[in-house]
């Protein structure tokens, strides 16, 4: 009976690892766009994904908006897109990737066991050129939401085993000056979908059917001027 129990206990350990390493465990990132392969229709990967990988710590939000504190992470998008998708896991796990942007707090706080319910947003803003880009002008300029996300059945589990990971596509709307995605400056709009602090790591990628030769991603419209300027 003893050994039995071992057993038992055994088994439910494997199975608790083995869920917790396929959540942590990212797919291709698909575009809206599919191909025919024989009678299947297939979802056609994004051509170029940049990947962000950050940590957001309590107290340090961009902005409280309907009682939500917001986080951002800024986006500079330099060709004419027909699609962008964006999406966001936590914690960050371990991906393979070509564009990576390692921020800061991620290297100082990886460790870390935190991790959030994402709910993530994709705004646009009336700057429309580098040069346009400065701390006074983006806090002055104005953003448009153009997508929304919160729960994604596409996005991995988190440790918990809860599908609270969030993904979006929006794809170019050139009947509306507000909805197409022109060359310019982006944001991705972070928070949880419950009031209360965010805190934990995360992986954000921003993903595109078309090459976007000098992308720019960062926390920090600094960083971003630093990125899209060399």
């Amino acid at each position: 009976m003893q050994n039995l129990f071992k057993l038992s206990l055994v088994l439910l350990i494997l199975v608790f690892a083995t869920e917790k390493l396929s959540a942590q465990k990212l797919k291709t990132f698909n575009s809206s766009i599919t191909k025919k392969m024989g009678p299947k229709k297939i979802a056609v990967p994004y051509t170029d994904v940049t990947s962000y990988m950050g940590y957001a710590s309590p107290g340090t939000e961009d902005e409280i908006k309907d009682g939500k504190k917001f986080y951002y992470i800024y986006v500079w998008i330099p060709v004419v897109a027909p699609e962008i998708g964006v999406r966001m896991m936590s914690p960050a796990g371990t991906i393979k990737s070509k564009n990576i942007v390692t921020s800061a707090d991620y290297t100082e706080n990886s460790d870390s066991n935190d991790y959030f319910d994402t709910y993530i947003t994709l705004e646009r803003s009336n700057i429309f050129t580098k040069q346009g880009i400065s701390e006074e002008g983006v806090a002055n300029a104005n953003w448009n939401t153009l997508a929304r996300n919160d729960d994604s059945g596409e996005m991995p589990k988190n440790p918990g085993g809860r599908s609270y990971n969030s993904l979006l596509r929006y794809e170019s709307n050139l009947n509306d000056p507000l909805g197409a995605l022109t060359v310019g400056l982006y944001r991705i709009g972070f928070t949880t979908y419950k009031k209360g602090e965010v805190s934990g790591t995360f992986l954000a990628q921003v993903g595109s059917p078309v090459k976007l030769p000098g992308v720019g991603v960062a926390k920090t419209i600094s960083a971003l001027l630093e990125q899209i300027n060399n």
